[in-house]
Formats: structure tokens, C-alpha cells, sequence
């Protein structure tokens, strides 16, 4: 990432496809778990991505190739998230287009899924999601998130642990 923030700093429009390219997919991971949807993924995603190019675009040259360029993009996606997420809360709740027919259905476990990270606090459902979904170091799960590096690691351990008692507890149901 040292190399593509000094390609950034260097030439903005030409390196920037070569931080999407390298960042896209887990961002795009990351916040299809924490929204549970698709959509709302993408569009999150790609306005990250806008407003880290429009923010670029204002830096000096030694600021932009010295950033922690994942903990930075992820910062914005998750403040955006919050900021859907306080939108929302503000107005009712439209019906989607899944739950009416009209589009293809999920991945038959992503339902399991959504339903076990409910069961977790918020803190450990974007700790455990930008670690093990996102691929995040815990530096740069700190700097995304604002919490201290013991702060995450506990999360993460606890959303781990959580994770499995819930999974333990499923698969000893079904067992007669």
C-alpha cells in the first residue's frame, strides 16, 4: 500500500483505479455483511470510493503518501453507513424488491448469516466483519473505527467467541 499512496501522491487520476481495483471487493464484503444488502452495498461502495477521490483531489502530495490507505477508505464507508443509518431512522421503512418477488434470491445461508450477526453488538459485528470479511489489520480497523487497538482486539475475540457459541448451539439442535 506504501507504493500506491507515493503512485497517488505522484498522479491522482492515473494510480486511483489501481486503489479501487485493490480495496473494492473487501469494502464491497465488509458492508454486504454489516447492511445484509446487496444494493445498499454497491451504492455505499462506489460513493466511498467518490468521496476518497474528491477528498484526494484537495491533499497535498505528502499527506496523500503518508495515509493509511484501507484504515482511510474504510473510515469513509463506515461513516456513511451511519449516516444511512441515522437517515433511515428518520423515515419508514420502504418494502424491498426481495422480500416483494421480484429479483433473484440470496445465497440460501445469507439469512443464517444476518440472523447470527444480529445476535452480536454492533462493536463486535464491524470488528469481526473488517477483520475476517474485510481483511483489516487491527491498526487499520482502529483508525476506521476510532477505537483503541485493546478495544478491537477484545471485540474481536468476543465476536468470535460469540459466533461460535451461536453456531455450537445450532448444530446441537439439530443433532437428536
Amino acid at each position: 500500500m506504501d507504493d500506491l499512496a507515493k503512485a497517488l501522491a505522484a498522479n491522482l487520476d492515473k494510480a486511483f483505479p489501481d486503489l479501487v481495483s485493490q480495496l473494492q471487493n473487501g469494502v464491497f464484503s465488509g458492508l454486504r455483511q454489516l447492511t445484509g444488502d446487496h444494493h445498499q452495498a454497491e451504492d455505499l461502495t462506489q460513493e466511498a470510493f467518490i468521496r476518497a477521490y474528491r477528498a484526494m483531489q484537495t491533499y497535498h502530495a505528502e499527506r496523500i503518501r503518508t495515509m493509511q490507505l484501507r484504515g482511510w477508505v474504510w473510515t469513509i464507508a463506515l461513516n456513511l453507513l451511519r449516516n444511512q443509518a441515522r437517515a433511515e431512522s428518520r423515515r419508514p421503512t420502504p418494502v424491498k424488491l426481495e422480500e416483494a418477488g421480484y429479483l433473484p434470491a440470496e445465497p440460501p445461508d445469507s439469512h443464517l448469516w444476518r440472523q447470527r450477526w444480529s445476535l452480536l453488538p454492533v462493536s463486535q459485528q464491524r470488528a469481526v466483519i473488517l477483520r475476517h470479511v474485510a481483511g483489516l489489520s487491527y491498526e487499520e480497523i482502529c483508525k476506521a473505527t476510532g477505537r483503541p487497538p485493546s478495544t478491537v482486539r477484545s471485540d474481536v475475540r468476543r465476536g468470535l467467541a460469540r459466533l461460535r457459541s451461536i453456531i455450537d448451539d445450532e448444530t446441537n439442535r439439530s443433532i437428536p
